[in-house]
């Protein structure tokens, strides 16, 4: 009975352990939570419809809006639990607002201490910043920016950060040819009851987009070239937290000497 006890144990333990991995996507109005550790500690949270289970979001780059429902994407956190926030913790998690509109939800903090403000590491250096040289010969390099569902806009502290990084590498080198491809998850998907596809006039202006910073950042126009597509295969990497479907909404950026 106790090696019985203990396969089960073990088949529990798995099961969760692969539950924790598995990657959520649903769609759901936000609720905020006024936390207690004071200024910026505050909670945003958003319940499964599917499992109605709570998930605390506000490790999101992207803060929802309490006024539109929210696409949640992302994996429960390793160790997460349920006392910060008042819901499982998403880590990775990746939050875009659409345009269905939703009620107003505001909890009270309920002996919920929420997370004290600190400001993210991941977050844009200044342009007079220092920049270490970069060694000889110079190399092609790929650089991938994310985007939200439905959107162009360049995600603050995110976002920026990857284009800067394409744009100051580019500067570093005197590119000769930058080569920039925008995606578009064009190929319908139903999340939450819900059809999300995007147009594929979404892939042009995402890469646009990325050309304009480019260009006012002082590199000449004519060294950029730029492309679109519609939904390709997932290419999860370190810029999507290895999210599947975010990274169908990116733009590759190539930068040749």
């Amino acid at each position: 009975m106790r090696r019985l006890a203990l396969l089960a144990a073990l088949a529990l333990g798995g099961q969760a352990a692969q539950a924790s991995a598995q990657a959520l996507r649903f769609v759901a109005c936000p609720v905020y939570r006024d936390a207690d550790a004071g200024k910026k500690s505050g909670c945003w949270l958003a319940d499964d419809p599917a499992s109605g289970v709570r998930y605390d979001i506000t490790q999101s780059a992207n803060k929802p809006d309490w006024n539109f429902a929210v696409l949640v994407e992302g994996r429960v956190a390793e160790g997460a639990s349920a006392d910060i926030c008042g819901g499982t913790v998403l880590e990775p998690v990746r939050v875009s607002i659409l345009a269905e509109p939703c009620t107003r939800a505001m909890l009270p903090a309920e002996g919920h201490p929420g997370r004290k403000f600190v400001l993210p590491e991941r977050n844009v250096r200044p342009l007079y910043a220092k920049r270490d040289p970069v060694p000889r010969p110079y190399a092609a390099r790929d650089f991938t920016v994310p985007f939200d569902f439905g959107r162009d806009f360049v995600i603050y502290q995110l976002g920026d950060y990857y284009l800067d990084r394409a744009v100051n590498y580019a500067l570093d080198i005197g590119a000769g040819r930058i080569e920039i491809t925008g995606f578009a998850a064009t190929t319908p998907s139903l999340v939450s009851g819900r059809t999300l596809v995007e147009p594929l006039k979404l892939a042009r202006s995402r890469a646009e987009r990325a050309r304009e910073w480019m260009r006012l950042r002082g590199i000449p126009a004519d060294r950029i070239k730029i492309a679109w597509r519609g939904t390709a295969a997932e290419v999860p990497g370190s810029e999507t937290e290895q999210l599947g479907p975010p990274s169908l909404r990116r733009v590759d950026i190539r930068i040749l000497p």
